[in-house]
């Protein structure tokens, strides 16, 4: 699979107006999981000229495409990130909304012989946890 969302982008024959290049360059950049005022934003700082729609327009268009992927976290913000990642879960903070990746292969052997036991091939899964950090919680 291609790299970067643009050459992702290309290789689906998506037309790529310089203003979806800014916005795929700023979703390339992005090493949190933003949701389109964030893009919005950011995008706007590289290009005035682009409007919210226009985001709005192109997360679609590359959601759609299977570039992106969307996350619901609980806070009624659809957030990305790009859809070619390695796999890893979410653990959500409840009280200031950072999204923390992990992986852990524990869980992920215990999701496959669940699908196992219950007659399944496991094909893909999506596990996001939600907490607050614990009176004295050090960074692991």
């Amino acid at each position: 699979m291609p790299d970067t969302i643009l050459s992702r982008c290309e290789a689906k024959g998506l037309r790529l107006t310089e203003q979806r290049r800014t916005i795929a360059s700023v979703l390339e950049a992005a090493d949190d999981h933003p949701d389109v005022e964030e893009l919005f934003a950011r995008a706007s700082n590289a290009d005035p000229r682009i409007s919210l729609a226009t985001v709005y327009r192109t997360v679609k268009l590359l959601e759609e495409s299977g570039i992106l992927d969307k996350h619901d976290f609980g806070d009624g913000r659809a957030r990305y990130e790009t859809a070619d990642r390695d796999h890893h879960d979410h653990l959500i903070d409840l009280q200031s909304g950072e999204v923390i990746e992990f992986i852990d292969a524990e869980i992920e052997a215990l999701q496959e012989k669940i699908a196992d036991k219950l007659g399944y091939e496991l094909r893909g899964h999506r596990l996001e946890l939600y907490g607050v950090k614990k009176d004295g919680n050090m960074d692991v």
